[in-house]
């Protein structure tokens, strides 16, 4: 990732700017608030706000004006029960605003999520910059034969090579073209492609920012989707930074997040069913399971085939 020496001033300037203030604050998202966090070649994740905390959580759940007597302890359990029981409502009283750089296939991915406001840089108004996603060689696979929106066996030598070529050679040529279309020339009489129209010619890797805006319950439903291993390898890295943001600013609902949504599993009735079965010795079989042979192999993938 690089910062201008103009971004990385803005953001030095931002981080010595402090008052005092009365409202709740969280030690270690102060910690990271404005700093860049590098993902991808020139991508960044970095706080620009936040509101709440875990005792926030907590003081919503209790609809109280104080901590009372409650220990730490008391609300990391209660924290737990929440999450355990899929109480929403007193997560969604932290909110946290993000400043995202990223390339623009992985940001039409990124906003199928629709529970976040968001404001995109516009190349409307704006030029965009000649940043593009190249991808690392280990991330460039075949498709997937078993899962059509996955990837497969990793490209090797010089098929590798000639992909990389390529995506760099169309990247450039199309920047080439989008800034030829939008320069006018007085002495050819050339006007100038508006950039309203001159942004239709760059790929779907050029990079583009927005700031997004969430509170923290659907913040958990984006990681529990996005940081997930089955996730594309591009957004997924930003999930995975963000879990890090998170687990410093909220560390006991973060706790909770991972343990009941990243590490859990949810069963269907079906499921449950044949493990009590398992349970009583009886050999199961996707025939006998009653299981369509999807669901039969991911529930394989998670309790292995003993009985």
């Amino acid at each position: 990732m690089a910062l201008t020496p103009e971004q990385m001033a803005e953001i030095e300037a931002q981080r010595a700017n402090t008052a005092q203030t009365l409202r709740a604050v969280s030690p270690g998202m102060e910690a990271r608030l404005y700093t860049a966090h590098p993902v991808l070649d020139h991508g960044l994740v970095r706080v620009i706000d936040y509101m709440g905390d875990d005792e926030a959580i907590c003081q919503a759940a209790r609809v109280s004006y104080g901590r009372g007597t409650k220990a730490v302890s008391d609300d990391r359990g209660l924290i737990r029960y929440l999450m355990r029981h899929w109480h929403s409502t007193p997560f969604e009283m932290c909110e946290v605003k993000l400043h995202v750089k990223l390339p623009v296939f992985v940001a039409r991915q990124w906003i199928r999520h629709r529970t976040a406001n968001v404001n995109e840089y516009s190349a409307r108004y704006s030029i965009l910059d000649r940043e593009f996603y190249i991808p690392s060689a280990d991330q460039l696979a075949a498709q997937s034969k078993q899962n059509n929106q996955g990837r497969g066996e990793v490209l090797q030598g010089e098929e590798a090579a000639r992909v990389l070529d390529l995506l760099r050679e169309d990247a450039m040529r199309s920047y080439d073209h989008y800034e030829d279309m939008l320069t006018p020339d007085a002495d050819t009489g050339k006007l100038g492609l508006a950039r309203e129209l001159a942004r239709m010619n760059l790929p779907a890797n050029i990079y583009t920012q927005w700031y997004w805006k969430i509170d923290l319950h659907n913040l958990f439903h984006f990681l529990r989707l996005r940081a997930d291993p089955h996730a594309q390898y591009e957004i997924r890295v930003y999930a995975e930074t963000m879990c890090d943001i998170v687990k410093d600013w909220v560390p006991s609902a973060y706790e909770a997040f991972e343990d009941y949504r990243l590490g859990g599993v949810n069963l269907s009735g079906k499921a449950v069913d044949v493990l009590k079965r398992k349970l009583n010795g009886e050999n199961i079989t996707q025939e006998t399971s009653g299981m369509s042979k999807g669901e039969w192999r991911e529930f394989q993938e998670i309790w292995g085939n003993g009985n």
